[in-house]
């Protein structure tokens, strides 16, 4: 079993966790992380691009089980308070459903003291989602048939960690 939930998480009302349809505003996450205490405020922002290894992407879709993807997102905030004590503020939100080339899929913040705490956090916080929260995408690749020029798209389904 996957000790990662194993303790009782304690959630800090200054946070923010979301799976949503709606786009993601950079904005919005920005004022979510915001605090008087804060030097720093460090935004990772995950968009879909035109390709992956080589093949052109034309869109990608996310699917995610919600529970406990928002039992991931709060468990990854109370590790980054864990290692970052000083730590203000963490927002975790991840889009799902269908997404076009230059959407926003993804949208990771933390607001503390010091810059570098700041930027590891937002690190750490960004990579452990990756490896752990139940977020699957499809990535929807153009295919070109070499003989006739024909484009066809085809989609995989894949684990966010099975990806990158």
């Amino acid at each position: 079993m996957n000790n990662f939930l194993a303790s009782p998480t304690v959630t800090n009302p200054q946070d923010s966790f979301a799976i949503t349809f709606a786009p993601l505003s950079v904005s919005e996450i920005y004022e979510l992380a915001d605090d008087p205490g804060n030097g720093a405020i460090v935004m990772m922002s995950g968009t879909v691009r035109n390709q992956t290894e080589g093949k052109p992407v034309s869109s990608l879709e996310y699917q995610a089980y919600e529970p406990m993807a928002i039992a991931i997102f709060r468990s990854i905030a109370q590790q980054v308070r864990q290692q970052w004590q000083d730590v203000n503020k963490v927002i975790i939100h991840h889009r799902i459903g269908h997404l076009t080339i230059g959407e926003i899929s993804v949208l990771v913040a933390v607001g503390c003291p010091h810059r570098g705490e700041a930027f590891a956090a937002c690190q750490y916080a960004m990579d452990t989602l990756k490896y752990n929260a139940p977020i699957w995408k499809k990535e929807h690749n153009i295919v070109i048939d070499e003989a006739t020029g024909e484009k066809t798209i085809v989609g995989t389904w894949v684990k966010l960690s099975e990806c990158c």
